[in-house]
């Protein structure tokens, strides 16, 4: 299916009176259930405006015996502490799979911080009285430049009425491509050490800023990004710098991350919300809490006529 030019977009207030509501309740199957829902025709317009704002690629002629990288559209519903969606989010993936070492990449290693060096920035914050801040990047990896050349098949869905056989020479990294997060973690560093960060010595995902008497730090996750000071001028300072840079989606004091739920008055931890998920998953939604949830004295065997248990769902 063809929806035709890209920069056509279906605005949030046309999709209120077509859907009669702001975002979709359901994740779309397919493609063509995506495009059966104004809601999700938007979000796909919005990423693809997003891309023209940050000059991510071009539409070029195919080169001679070059096969362009695949491209498809990943849909999820993002939630809130109740459950309830509040924003529909598509993003357009390349398919990295089919990317040649040497040929679209080099180097691909980058960064990612530990779980236990998060816990150790939430000690300290307690420690400290810091209020700690969330910020998420909005398609962090588009930031990113990339050394190599790469092409990719226009969005489907979303081809060229005119130039429908072109293809997108990509001047910055695209989700699912192998040296995408390599490529916004060294974008994201150089902007963090011009104005007089120090990186961690030991955990390179960690910044530190002092300003005379005060300190300001800064924790990297990929696109996720905690930080807090000692000065409330110095962390509000930081925010609007990276705003400036990024386009950021401020969420303000940090209450979720990396499925833990934190309150920081008293350093409680916690994955009560992350647990009634895994419970919704599995239909266990119902179930009553037991210390020991299973019977301590039965003997389990294998289940020669039961069905076939996905393993890597566990």
């Amino acid at each position: 299916m063809m929806i035709g030019d890209i920069h056509q977009r279906v605005t949030r207030s046309s999709v209120n009176s077509l859907a009669f509501t702001y975002v979709a309740t359901f994740e779309p199957q397919d493609l063509s259930h995506a495009l059966s829902d104004p809601s999700w025709v938007n979000a796909m317009h919005e990423k693809l405006e997003n891309f023209k704002r940050n000059h991510v690629w071009d539409l070029v002629e195919p080169l001679p015996n070059y096969r362009p990288i695949g491209t498809k559209w990943v849909f999820k519903n993002k939630q809130g502490e109740n459950r309830m969606v509040v924003r529909n989010k598509a993003r357009l993936v390349a398919q990295g799979f089919y990317q040649k070492e040497g040929i679209d990449y080099e180097e691909t290693f980058a960064l990612v911080a530990r779980l236990e060096a998060i816990r150790i920035l939430l000690a300290f914050a307690a420690s400290k009285g810091f209020k700690l801040q969330q910020m998420d990047v909005k398609s962090a990896f588009l930031n990113g430049f990339i050394e190599e050349v790469v092409y990719v098949r226009q969005p489907p869905g979303f081809e060229s009425a005119k130039f429908p056989d072109r293809v997108y020479k990509l001047r910055k990294a695209l989700y699912g491509l192998k040296q995408a997060p390599r490529a916004w973690y060294a974008r994201l560093k150089s902007f963090l050490l011009k104005p007089g960060f120090v990186m961690g010595s030991v955990d390179k995902t960690l910044f530190l800023l002092r300003s005379g008497g005060d300190t300001l730090i800064v924790q990297i996750y990929v696109d996720d990004i905690i930080f807090g000071g000692s000065s409330h001028a110095l962390v509000s300072s930081f925010a609007e710098q990276m705003s400036r840079e990024f386009e950021m989606s401020l969420m303000g004091e940090l209450q979720f991350f990396l499925r833990l739920q934190i309150n920081l008055e008293g350093t409680f931890v916690h994955q009560a919300k992350y647990t009634r998920d895994i419970l919704k998953k599995f239909n266990m939604g119902n179930s009553k809490p037991m210390t020991t949830p299973m019977s301590t004295n039965t003997a389990l065997d294998a289940d020669e006529d039961g069905e076939a248990v996905d393993q890597k769902k566990f």
